[in-house]
């Protein structure tokens, strides 16, 4: 079972390629080249040792093994995964699509290229709902990212980022629709959002809504229908907290001025009066995986 000493992969990845860089800077080039030809042959070793303990192990036990993401991304790294890159990314979009669909949207296959880019189409994502885009993009990089660390770029046809929204501010440019994804050795550039792992939400009962901080962000979280949803802690109107709102379906209703906004149609307002024309609550993008849940906030709201 994973726990928190777990290393992460990506991490060890990056350090590695770090201290070889280090050394190539330096002015002895024999040093350099033997410490990599020494990072080369330990991973050989490894993976030679990975190979054996797969031939060893018939089918039923490897099932579980490739559930754990660590253990998962070390056989991608060793080009050891019994599943193919395009078999894994259509499993990780499968596991998205129940998210999406609550953004009144799907998302379409299109293939993969040799240089590893995976194409997708979006179709009717984040109607009426711009900043929700944000929850359909990091929904599908993260799913991918998990299963498929060898994958090099997304390409999406269909998104349409809301330059307001805390979390998209400097992470798409306008009109862009490439998903850039980190990579395993590769330093990625600073993320506009990071994913928090939260605990003691998996059970909340259905209708229910708690209040809760991400890293530093107010956050609530409900229950509709057997499916978690989180939104910014701000009642789009009245600038309020919803700490005290209640549930009436798939309707929250804010405590302080009674707006209403539909938390599965990605927040947006749901109301017979002016005022809801236009305003939505702010999504976080939530992904449930393993019996957990993690949800991403601004990155500098994670101190």
């Amino acid at each position: 079972m994973p726990t928190s000493n777990t290393p992460d992969i990506q991490a060890v990845g990056e350090r590695v390629e770090a201290l070889l860089a280090q050394f190539a800077s330096t002015s002895d080039p024999t040093t350099a080249g033997r410490a990599e030809e020494l990072v080369g042959l330990l991973v050989d070793f490894y993976g030679a040792g990975l190979a054996r303990i797969l031939d060893l192990l018939d089918e039923q036990a490897v099932t579980p093994l490739l559930a754990d993401k660590m253990v998962a991304g070390l056989l991608v790294l060793h080009d050891l995964h019994p599943q193919s890159t395009e078999e894994r990314v259509l499993a990780a979009l499968e596991r998205v699509r129940p998210y999406l669909g609550s953004h009144a949207g799907d998302v379409e296959y299109l293939g993969l290229d040799p240089d590893g880019t995976v194409r997708l189409r979006l179709a009717g994502s984040c109607d009426g709902c711009p900043s929700s885009a944000l929850t359909v993009k990091m929904a599908i990089e993260k799913g991918i990212e998990d299963v498929a660390p060898e994958v090099t770029k997304v390409e999406v046809e269909g998104v349409a980022p809301d330059p307001a929204s805390p979390l998209t501010a400097g992470a798409v440019p306008e009109g862009a629709t490439m998903l850039p994804l980190m990579q395993v050795s590769k330093q990625p550039e600073a993320p506009a959002a990071t994913w928090v792992q939260v605990d003691g939400i998996e059970g909340l009962g259905q209708g229910q809504l708690v209040p809760m901080l991400v890293g530093d962000t107010a956050a609530v979280v409900c229950n509709v229908a057997g499916s978690l949803y989180a939104y910014a802690d701000r009642c789009a109107v009245c600038g309020s907290g919803l700490t005290g709102a209640e549930l009436d379906g798939a309707l929250l209703a804010c405590p302080g001025c009674a707006q209403r906004y539909n938390v599965v149609r990605a927040g947006r307002g749901s109301s017979g009066s002016d005022k809801a024309a236009g305003v939505h609550l702010d999504p976080l993008p939530l992904l449930t995986e393993n019996g957990g849940v993690r949800i991403a906030v601004p990155a500098q709201a994670v101190s």
